[in-house]
């Protein structure tokens, strides 16, 4: 990510993060207890090396129930230890207990009586592991993180919102846009050497030379979406037509991207000044979520500072609170990268989205450091907790002046 740290003047331990899924460990802070009764059965899981969806599709299997009635409150990386709670109907605690899966094990299980919904999340705690630095240099890591705990760090949404060509939010504005030549454009054409492999680079470049055919012939069996989009296409000649042939989560998914970039932009934008409140801001209560307007912004600062409420900014939709003055001139110059508006988000025949407002800093809870050997030589262990939404990549890059993929490819 090309977007500025608030500890520029630390230069970072550097090193190497996810090396091992025993590297990054994640769990769950539930929003709410199972109560005992109720038709579903929450239980949490512990997932080594597999995606949340994997892990649906290997727990509904084995209880003979559908995917669809299995719910979950946020996605976990795959490349991590991760304690992660779902919700199953049609099946028993005692079921569920004892039930053996491939990389998956059951801590505990109980009754509630409504199905896990995505947000249902109160935040995670995260134990992840910097490889290839000196241990000793955790000393070096305790004034900054002193630093992230008093003032906050930067609410950014992490790389992996971006897809993994990195173009998730230009599909996004072309979708919204109602370009959809151009969605169709990113999504078969435009080889990336360094990303694709060669059957897909020889699929990409068939398609931008207008050989749809040997395009066709070039997607492996696995690029299913991909294949599925381009017949349509080669039948239609409908670039509409093929673009409603991708899933609706997708699409939502390719939306949400060009929101966490807009939203990254105003972060980027006020980086120095985070834990400071300016005149027009809609600000955030840390407790509950709640949102307010400040017309004025000397007369809230204390609360700013106390870290009772932060300032937020755009989720961009066509409902969403604007913020005035000072603040809405950010955010507008953001926007306007794009050449959008809210009113864009809602046009008929694509989705409509809502939008909302999101803190631009969020302060990292219980942070702890420690640093030693292990069987793969020293490492540097940083702990703590974020709220549901907040990226824990977004923090390291804070402690190791490197970006994400610096940091897995180093």
């Amino acid at each position: 990510m090309d977007l500025p740290r608030l500890l520029s003047d630390f230069p970072g331990v550097g090193g190497r993060i996810k090396q091992r899924d025993e590297d990054f460990f994640v769990q769950e802070i539930p929003l709410y207890e199972p109560s005992g009764q109720g038709e579903h059965v929450y239980c949490e899981v512990q997932k080594v090396g597999i995606t949340t969806f994997e892990a649906i599709d290997r727990m509904a299997d084995a209880l003979h129930v559908s995917g669809r009635d299995i719910g979950y409150a946020g996605m976990k990386d795959a490349h991590a230890i991760s304690r992660q709670v779902f919700s199953i109907l049609g099946t028993t605690p005692e079921a569920v207990m004892a039930a053996k899966w491939p990389d998956l094990s059951v801590q505990w299980a109980a009754r509630h009586g409504n199905k896990l919904r995505l947000g249902h999340l109160a935040g995670n705690r995260f134990a992840i592991r910097i490889r290839d630095v000196a241990a000793t240099d955790v000393v070096k890591l305790k004034p900054a993180v002193e630093r992230l705990a008093a003032r906050g760090m930067p609410n950014y949404f992490g790389s992996q919102r971006f897809g993994r060509r990195g173009d998730n939010a230009d599909l996004g504005a072309a979708l919204v846009s109602g370009d959809d030549k151009a969605v169709l454009g990113l999504l078969l054409g435009k080889p990336m050497p360094r990303v694709d492999d060669s059957s897909a680079q020889g699929a990409r470049a068939a398609f931008d030379a207008g050989d749809f055919e040997g395009a066709m012939k070039r997607w492996p069996r696995r690029s299913g979406m991909e294949r599925r989009v381009l017949a349509r296409f080669i039948k239609t000649k409908n670039p509409t037509a093929a673009v409603r042939c991708v899933d609706e989560r997708l699409r939502r998914l390719w939306v949400s991207a060009l929101q966490s970039e807009i939203f990254n932009a105003v972060v980027a934008s006020r980086i120095n000044t985070l834990d400071r409140l300016i005149d027009g801001d809609l600000a955030m209560k840390t407790d509950n979520g709640a949102v307010f307007a400040v017309p004025q912004a000397a007369v809230e600062q204390a609360r700013c500072d106390a870290g009772d409420i932060s300032p937020t900014g755009p989720l961009i939709g066509y409902r969403m609170t604007e913020a005035s003055a000072a603040a809405r001139e950010i955010e507008d110059a953001a926007l306007a990268t794009r050449g959008l508006s809210g009113s864009d988000f809602r046009v008929a025949g694509r989705l409509k989205v809502k939008g909302a407002r999101r803190a631009l800093r969020v302060i990292p809870r219980d942070l702890e450091l420690s640093g030693g050997p292990d069987e793969h030589g020293p490492h540097i262990t940083v702990a703590f907790s974020l709220p549901a939404g907040s990226f824990a990549t977004v923090l390291m890059r804070e402690l190791m002046g490197i970006d994400e993929q610096d940091a897995l490819d180093a």
